[in-house]
């Protein structure tokens, strides 16, 4: 039976949500190959991952050794060739993250293996796989054929797929035993920890977002108002970090933070394709905006043409009135 395999992202203890994309992913192109799903788990004293992921693939491969306690593209790659050389799955799949832009080519190329980066959808037809990437800077959609090969590996972009729900019947573990590895030049010091952000947009389930059409930082308090009403966070697009406005932290965007809460308001933005891959992975999608031809009225459930600075303090009052009883 072919085998689909997810390499596990995961770090400071935690399993990256990419990793639940992926097999997301492997799990919805596995039915129609008559395939199972294997996930590749590396490092050290990870057993509890093992259970966890256990729940989502129909097998965990756990391999575990001292030089695996760190990501390290050399090490990692290693270990990696080796599972795959010896298991040949028909499909690869991690995130394009930074681990995934800096282990996946290498590892392609050491397997000789085709290879497709950043993808935002993987189709299987006829035997061959077919992915769709995203090229000008997202303006065009472009599908593309790997060459013709037992295994295929590809990365695909966060966000981009839905999480994989936990399976009734779990998975097996099965602990593989790494090869020798070794530790070249290239060694893990330690974590470069950012600037800690006031809030995590990335983690909130109703965001208020703003554009241009807020027209003045002096304006920020008023939406700042609705989103705490409405339990929320506040996020822009691009020109309005880039103005200072608002911390970078909230900008969402192809060069800022994806964001999939329950509910995004987005408040005098005009939906530039930029902005859009942040956040139309969003479950609803509410657009307010006075020019009825603004492209994010093209992927809103919902779209008021009309001035932000009516409906802001309109849609505050209603909420103070249910909440009141009034």
């Amino acid at each position: 039976m072919r085998e689909l395999m997810v390499i596990a992202e995961h770090r400071r203890g935690e399993l990256r949500e990419v990793t639940f994309e992926c097999l997301g992913l492997a799990r919805s192109l596995a039915g129609a190959l008559d395939a199972q799903v294997a996930c590749a788990l590396l490092g050290l004293n990870v057993s509890g991952f093992g259970e966890v992921l256990a729940s989502y693939a129909d097998r965990v491969l756990v391999v575990e050794h001292e030089a695996l306690r760190e990501f390290n593209s050399d090490v990692y790659g290693q270990a990696l060739s080796s599972l795959i050389e010896g298991r040949r799955p028909f499909l690869v799949v991690m995130g394009h993250t930074a681990m995934g832009l800096e282990l996946a080519p290498s590892l392609a190329v050491k397997l000789g293996v085709p290879l497709a980066t950043d993808c935002v959808e993987v189709k299987v037809r006829g035997g061959e796989v077919f992915v769709t990437r995203q090229v000008y800077g997202g303006k065009v959609n472009v599908e593309l054929a790997l060459r013709s090969c037992e295994t295929y590996m590809v990365t695909v972009r966060p966000g981009a797929f839905p999480m994989e729900a936990a399976k009734p019947v779990k998975g097996e573990v099965v602990r593989v035993q790494p090869p020798a590895l070794e530790v070249g030049r290239k060694r893990f010091l330690g974590y470069v920890e950012p600037p800690k952000a006031e809030v995590d947009i990335t983690k909130a389930d109703v965001i208020v977002s703003v554009g241009r059409g807020i027209k003045d930082a002096k304006n920020i308090p008023m939406v700042e108002e609705l989103a705490k009403a409405l339990k929320g966070v506040v996020g822009c697009s691009r020109p309005v970090a880039d103005k200072g406005w608002l911390p970078k932290d909230r900008h969402i965007g192809m060069s800022g933070k994806t964001v999939k809460p329950k509910l995004y308001l987005a408040l005098g933005i005009s939906g530039a394709f930029q902005h859009v891959m942040g956040m139309n992975r969003s479950q609803l999608i509410i657009a307010v905006n006075r020019d009825p031809s603004a492209p994010i009225f093209k992927v809103a459930h919902y779209g008021v043409v009309d001035d932000l600075f009516k409906i802001v303090p309109a849609l505050k009052n209603e909420i103070a009135r249910v909440k009141g009883g009034v």
